[in-house]
């Protein structure tokens, strides 16, 4: 029966640790006195140490960059995702500038033009990967399987084409969009001037 008393723990009112019934009144007594439950976290701090862990892990801090005062709790999501002048690099040339002047730069930064070898054409570096895999996927894809055969199978199967691209049909679908538009900007244009007489 004896052992069966020591074995049993009882709940400390202040902190709710499981103690052993033997110890629970010096551990209450000690608790009550020495320790706070911190009212941000639930931790049992030591009262003489309370400021410094609200310091520590709950104060507000202010941002360096945007000079807003933020939640710890958030700190990371605002320094990683919301703070509008973390640093960023443009997709186009690397540079980096703080992510509220980013859309601007990229803007004007992905109109610039890089030569391709492959099409002797200026390409805009925002269309740069939408062009290397409409027009030359299937030109290094044939090239790989020109490269993977032997002499003899070769001369067997032909190396396929490489598809051109549809640049006639592209600049009539273009110039269609843009007699249409015309014709609506001209439309709109004659309404608009109906309704101010």
């Amino acid at each position: 029966m004896a052992a069966a008393d020591s074995d049993s723990t009882s709940a400390c009112p202040h902190c709710q640790r499981e103690i052993p019934s033997s110890n629970i009144e010096l551990h209450s007594a000690h608790c009550a006195r020495n320790l706070q439950k911190c009212e941000h976290c639930g931790d049992m701090v030591p009262r003489k140490l309370m400021d410094e862990h609200y310091d520590e892990n709950h104060a507000p801090m202010n941002c360096s960059l945007c000079k807003h005062t933020v939640e710890r709790e958030i700190w990371d999501l605002h320094t990683g995702i919301q703070c509008p002048q973390r640093m960023l690099a443009c997709q186009y040339c690397q540079f980096e500038l703080p992510a509220v002047d980013l859309f601007e730069h990229q803007d004007v930064c992905g109109n610039r033009t890089e030569y391709c070898q492959s099409c002797r054409k200026y390409i805009r570096l925002r269309q740069w990967i939408g062009h290397e895999l409409q027009f030359h996927t299937i030109l290094n894809a044939a090239s790989e399987l020109s490269s993977d055969r032997t002499p003899a199978a070769a001369a067997e199967q032909p190396v396929p084409k490489p598809a051109r691209p549809a640049t006639g049909s592209l600049n009539k679908q273009l110039l269609l969009t843009v007699a249409i538009t015309g014709v609506a900007v001209l439309i709109g244009s004659i309404l608009y001037q109906s309704k101010g007489k």
